[in-house]
């Protein structure tokens, strides 16, 4: 297939494999990720979607298949061109300092959005800027009262808001989050689940997450893949009722047997 920009397309791929030796773990894959939307990306175990995830955030390079970002073929770039145009990975394990507060995780993040320097020469009026920039973020993922703390100190859930937090800091166009939800007691789960929507606000996501209740919570729209193929598209209700992600999910074969694993 080849791939066709279209204005409400934030990213696509068309054809995306990926080979590992003689092992294809992402297979023909095509997908469209539409403007301002929340897609989830779901599969049992083995399906390939964390595979198809590294290929979308340029851990690995694809064998064969195209990546548009915003119109724009981003197939052969690195990871840090492409956060540069704004398309950022928020990872599954929390890429944060712990022996920094809560605010100077965020506003470090703010001030690397200049490029290669971090500014600490910088005169007060600009670091002061940063500051505030740093404020409003916390503010915007709930870690205001908490801006004093050590990261190490943070519950999970705070956590994982600080690191959504300073990926908001470089002011990505979409974001691309991995199993944000991993690990977390119900309580947790919710809190991130109210976070997600409140700092999606016109944003572009994509999930990949194994607690279906938080995708049909969540997502406008789903892909279901399943041994590195894509099997299913469309809301969550469509893909849930599909014959083949059924067999996928509750099939007798055991590597396919665990909702939502890799």
């Amino acid at each position: 297939m080849t791939a066709v920009s279209h204005p409400d397309i934030a990213l696509e791929a068309a054809g995306l494999t990926k080979a590992f030796g003689g092992f294809v773990a992402v297979d023909q894959v095509d997908l469209k990720v539409r403007r301002g939307s929340i897609h989830g990306l779901i599969g049992p175990n083995g399906a390939g979607k964390t595979t198809c995830f590294n290929l979308l955030t340029k851990v690995h390079t694809p064998t064969r298949g195209r990546i548009l970002f915003d119109g724009e073929d981003i197939t052969r770039l690195g990871t840090a061109e492409i956060a540069g145009r704004g398309l950022v990975r928020s990872f599954q394990i929390s890429a944060i300092f712990p022996g920094l507060t809560v605010f100077e995780n965020v506003r470090l993040a703010v001030q690397r959005r200049r490029g290669r320097s971090y500014d600490f020469w910088r005169s007060e009026r600009v670091l002061n800027a940063f500051a505030e920039q740093a404020r409003q973020l916390l503010e915007e993922v709930g870690l205001a009262q908490a801006a004093d703390v050590l990261a190490a100190h943070l519950p999970y859930g705070s956590k994982r808001a600080l690191e959504i937090a300073t990926t908001l800091a470089v002011e990505p166009h979409m974001i691309l989050l991995d199993e944000p939800t991993a690990g977390m007691t119900h309580d947790d789960v919710a809190e991130v689940v109210s976070l997600i929507r409140r700092v999606q606000r016109g944003r572009t996501l994509l999930i990949v997450e194994h607690n279906l209740s938080v995708v049909e919570g969540l997502c406008d729209a789903v892909t279901v893949m399943a041994r590195g193929r894509v099997l299913a598209e469309g809301d969550y209700a469509t893909v849930a009722n599909h014959p083949l992600v059924i067999e996928a999910y509750l099939g007798s074969d055991a590597g396919y047997g665990q909702a939502g694993g890799r």
